[in-house]
C-alpha cells in the first residue's frame, strides 16, 4: 500500500487511500504506539467491505508534532487535511482518539462530514481517566518500549486475546523506536484535560456511537454520555475490549449498514 503525504502551508500529514467509490469514507485512528500507517495493508484487508461504493482515506497525525499537541489542535490539522485533500461531506469513523477528533470536526466543520460513527470514544476525560494515558506516556518518557506495548494491549484488548498473542506483542514491541514513543507520549499527552461537551449540541450530521461495556481505557459512561447528548443511536458490544473496532467481528458491517442506511 502506497503511503502518501498531503501539505499544507504548516505541516505535511501522512495517509493512504484504496477504493473506487464515489463517496468518500474518512477513518480517524486512535492512539497507538506505531503509526497505523505501518498496518495499511492490515487495514485495507479489514475494511474491505467498503471499497466497492467508498474511496477510504486513513489519514494519520501531522509529521512534525510540537511538543504540546492537544486534541483540539488534532482535528484543526485533520479538517486542513481535508481541505487540502479536497474531501467534504464525507463518512467519517474515529476510534477512541479520532473519535475525539471527530467530534470537533463534526461540531466545527459541519461540510466536511455526511455520517459519523464514533468507536469507543468519549467528550472528556476527568482525572482519573487521563491517569492512564499519562502513566503510558511516562512509560514513553523512559524508553520502556516493551512495557508500554504490554500495558497498551492489555488495556484495550479483552484479557484472553492479549494473553493468547502475548509473545506477537513483545516481538512488536521490539520494533518501536525511539521516535514512536516520543510522539506516542505528545498524542497521549494531548488528551488532557479534554472536555468538549459545550460543542456537541453544534453536531447535526446522522451519528452512531458504538460502545464497550467493559472498557477500561474510556469507560462505558462515555459512550452513552455521547449518545445522550446527541439523541443518537448507539450499541454497546460485551466481551471485546476497547478495541472492539479491531476485535468485534461484525464491526465493520455496523458501520456500514449505518452509512447506507
Amino acid at each position: 500500500m502506497k503511503i502518501e503525504a498531503v501539505k499544507t502551508d504548516n505541516f505535511a500529514m501522512r495517509y493512504f487511500r484504496f477504493g473506487t467509490g464515489s463517496k468518500v469514507f474518512v477513518i480517524l485512528p486512535g492512539l497507538s504506539v506505531k503509526s497505523v500507517m505501518d498496518f495499511a495493508d492490515a487495514i485495507v484487508d479489514a475494511y474491505n467491505i467498503f471499497t466497492d461504493n467508498y474511496t477510504v482515506y486513513v489519514l494519520d497525525r501531522r509529521q512534525e508534532l510540537p511538543p504540546v499537541y492537544t486534541v483540539a489542535d488534532m482535528a484543526l490539522d485533520t479538517a486542513a487535511s481535508f481541505d487540502a485533500l479536497g474531501l467534504k461531506d464525507a463518512y467519517i469513523f474515529g476510534a477512541s482518539q479520532g473519535g475525539m477528533m471527530a467530534q470537533i470536526i463534526a461540531a466545527e466543520r459541519p461540510d466536511l462530514v455526511h455520517k459519523m460513527v464514533l468507536g469507543s470514544t468519549s467528550a472528556q476525560l476527568d482525572e482519573e481517566r487521563y491517569r492512564l494515558f499519562e502513566h503510558w506516556a511516562q512509560l514513553a518518557d523512559r524508553g520502556s518500549s516493551t512495557e508500554l506495548y504490554l500495558s497498551f494491549a492489555e488495556s484495550i484488548y479483552p484479557q484472553s486475546l492479549f494473553a493468547e498473542y502475548k509473545e506477537t506483542l513483545l516481538a512488536a514491541a521490539a520494533s518501536v523506536t525511539a521516535e514512536d514513543m516520543k510522539r506516542f507520549a505528545i498524542l497521549a499527552r494531548g488528551t488532557k484535560d479534554l472536555n468538549i461537551y459545550d460543542l456537541l449540541p453544534k453536531i447535526k450530521c446522522p451519528t452512531l456511537v458504538l460502545g464497550v461495556s467493559e472498557d477500561q481505557v474510556l469507560g462505558a459512561q462515555a459512550s452513552t454520555e455521547i449518545a445522550t447528548q446527541l439523541n443518537c443511536a448507539i450499541y454497546m458490544y460485551t466481551g471485546c475490549g476497547h478495541a472492539a473496532y479491531d476485535t468485534a467481528p461484525d464491526y465493520k458491517e455496523k458501520i456500514l449498514r449505518f452509512f447506507e442506511g
